[in-house]
């Protein structure tokens, strides 16, 4: 099922359909996000074959890879190190959230190494000053 499942999100991936606002090319503020055509005379509203197509059921991915990341995992959002609970790190990987601050990203990414989980968007933290202190004051015991 491994390499069925992975086929499948390839091809997802190379057949994935382009759709062009209308007026992109026009006008430099516009981003290149889909928005639905609403004018009256807009050729592209009603569809004209030149004119860029529509989003339309047909163009969906497959429903056994569908809202997988391109690892293959199922994407698990995560803010705090109690939410690893109850996950499989085999079908799932965490992304840590944007609120979280470096000192809980700190402890939640030792947790999910710990645990063998995959992080997505991994940040590379140094201890937390309170943990760098308490090591300080240790070494300055010893001596």
């Amino acid at each position: 099922m491994a390499d069925e499942k992975i086929r499948l999100i390839r091809a997802r991936n190379s057949q994935r359909a382009t759709f062009k606002r209308q007026g992109l090319s026009r006008k430099k503020k516009l981003e290149d996000t889909w928005r639905r055509p609403r004018g009256l005379q807009s050729k592209q509203r009603r569809q004209y074959k030149a004119k860029g197509r529509h989003p339309q059921p047909g163009f969906g991915s497959p429903k056994a890879v569908r809202f997988l990341h391109p690892s293959g995992y199922e994407d698990v959002l995560v803010y705090n190190p109690a939410d690893l609970e109850g996950l499989n790190p085999e079908v799932q990987a965490l992304r840590i959230a944007g609120t979280v601050g470096n000192k809980k990203r700190f402890e939640i990414q030792a947790k999910a190494e710990g645990l063998g989980f995959k992080v997505l968007n991994p940040k590379e933290i140094n201890a937390p000053l309170k943990d760098v202190e308490e090591s300080v004051e240790e070494a300055e015991d010893d001596e």
